[in-house]
């Protein structure tokens, strides 16, 4: 009997086993993930991974990342394509991006492998491309079984970022304004982060009490008799310039007050009411409503912001403020204007001239004007007049407005904010109202177009916004508080108690 050795017996399975070929392996070899900007120039700092409707938001955003890595996926440019030619301001935003990129790329080799940015980060384009990249990543499989689009922009920029943290050490994060966006990224494992550079502390938009601030009674005293009161800095607890507080001995006892540049505390000075020649009187109904007033009035404040919800009078105490002022010569006219938003669905295309286009949009402001300058009772003689010539033929009485004939001599003009653009507007009382439902480009645009002798006063309630681009810690009415306040020409006032009615202020608090 022969017996088969162990060495000679194993042999044969052996070569057969290392005959079997090997798989291709699609992964992306060092230098193909570095000509596609998978890895970043070096291994530090995060990689920030900007969708489109960052760099709409801030076009300035590509140099306020720091010594990170900034990450453009070309879809987004691709994306970016489609609104450079919109004569808006998000096609003027495509464009500052565009010459932006443009710049930031004048020098470099290629796109891919990044340039330093101010902050000694880096700035790349980065490609997705699925063939040859997808299956060597478990988390990249599953990606595309959950969202099997490949060629939706949302879903390449996702896959983008899941590259991107595949080659790199360092945490990959998506900065995205869009909440679906976000979730998205977070149901398949995406670090994300909303862009938080113009976005304000929750604490300024949700607390609109007046700050208080303990005082003796002897110092109220002083204060209500001469109109003035001094008080050292570690007691204002961080009270800014122009800012309005309630110096208080009990709950009972306050004055209300406010900061000026010499580090005093101030008595409003407002009159008893807000008088319009021939029309309504219009008198401060609460205390927030006599300090917007004060601030309205108060010619060392070329800006003033409001926050206010529904029925607490914002804008009607704006315009009266703004007639009366125009009326006393201070202006050489009012401008009132408000941003074109819808709230809902729209009725499509209006018929008729711009004047007739645009009056749904600015009827609250002719309402407001209306009810401030309508003559108060039947003997007024401009109410006589136009009874007059009713009767004779000429015209019929409430045919013409009050205000017709300020609005013909451009003392008082109503637009849309569509049209500011360019301008330069000079000693003028301009009232913009539903301010929140800029972005915080429009609204340094309109800040940038005072000229000296004008003021501006922008009005809103960052709580109702229908401006599907900004939320309520990043709109314009409350980016420019933020960013201006303690500006010794600007003021801001918070409106709480309605004034509207009983039923608008249960709905405005309730609903």
């Amino acid at each position: 009997m022969i017996h088969h050795s162990d060495e000679t017996s194993a042999g044969p399975l052996e070569t057969e086993k290392a005959e079997v070929p090997k798989k291709p392996s699609n992964r992306l070899t060092i230098a193909q993930a570095r000509d596609f900007g998978l890895t970043a120039p070096n291994q530090s700092g995060k990689n920030f991974v900007l969708d489109t409707n960052v760099l709409l938001h801030d076009p300035g955003c590509l140099g306020r990342f720091m010594d990170n890595h900034i990450c453009v996926p070309v879809d987004v440019l691709a994306e970016l394509d489609r609104f450079k030619n919109e004569q808006t301001d998000r096609g003027a935003n495509a464009r500052a991006v565009h010459r932006k990129l443009s710049e930031m790329f004048a020098s470099a080799d290629g796109l891919t492998s990044g340039v330093t940015t101010k902050g000694g980060g880096s700035l790349r384009l980065v490609v997705y491309e699925p063939k040859g990249s997808e299956v060597s990543s478990q988390q990249l499989r599953k990606f595309h079984r959950i969202f099997p689009d490949r060629e939706r922009v949302d879903h390449r920029i996702l896959a983008c970022a899941l590259l991107l943290a595949q080659h790199n050490k360092t945490p990959v994060v998506l900065v995205t304004k869009d909440l679906n966006m976000q979730l998205k990224a977070r149901a398949v494992g995406i670090e994300v982060q909303d862009y938080l550079n113009d976005k304000v502390d929750p604490r300024e938009v949700s607390d609109y009490d007046l700050r208080r601030i303990d005082v003796d009674p002897a110092e109220l005293q002083r204060f209500a008799s001469g109109g003035e009161l001094e008080m050292e800095s570690e007691r204002r607890m961080e009270v800014v310039l122009n800012q309005y507080v309630l110096l208080q001995v009990s709950e009972k006892q306050t004055m209300p007050a406010r900061l000026d540049a010499n580090g005093t505390f101030m008595r409003l000075a407002i009159p008893e009411a807000l008088r319009i020649p021939d029309g309504n009187s219009l008198k401060p109904l609460n205390l927030g409503q006599k300090c917007l007033v004060d601030a309205l009035l108060n010619p060392d404040l070329s800006l003033v912001t409001c926050y206010g919800q529904a029925g607490t009078g914002k804008t009607l105490v704006a315009i009266a403020a703004g007639l009366h002022e125009v009326f006393g010569r201070r202006y050489n006219g009012m401008t009132v204007s408000r941003p074109v938003v819808s709230m809902g669905d729209n009725i499509g295309f209006l018929p008729g001239t711009l004047d007739d286009k645009m009056r749904p949009w600015l009827q609250p402001i002719y309402d407001a004007l209306d009810l401030l300058m309508t003559p108060p009772a039947t003997k007024s003689p401009r109410r006589k007049q136009a009874k007059k010539e009713g009767a004779n033929g000429n015209s019929v009485f409430g045919a013409q407005k009050a205000y017709d004939p300020l609005v013909e001599q451009g003392i008082i003009e109503v637009e849309a904010l569509c049209y500011i653009r360019g301008r330069s507007i000079p000693n003028r009382f301009f009232v913009l109202d539903e301010a929140q439902q800029l972005t915080p480009q429009e609204a340094k645009t309109v800040v940038t177009r005072m000229s000296r002798g004008s003021k501006l006063v922008l009005l809103g309630d960052p709580a109702q916004i229908d401006n599907p681009y900004v939320d309520s810690r990043s709109n314009g009415l409350v980016y420019t508080r933020n960013r201006l306040k303690g500006q010794p020409f600007a003021g801001h006032v918070s409106l709480s108690k309605g004034e509207r009615s009983p039923l608008a202020e249960a709905g405005a608090q309730l609903m």
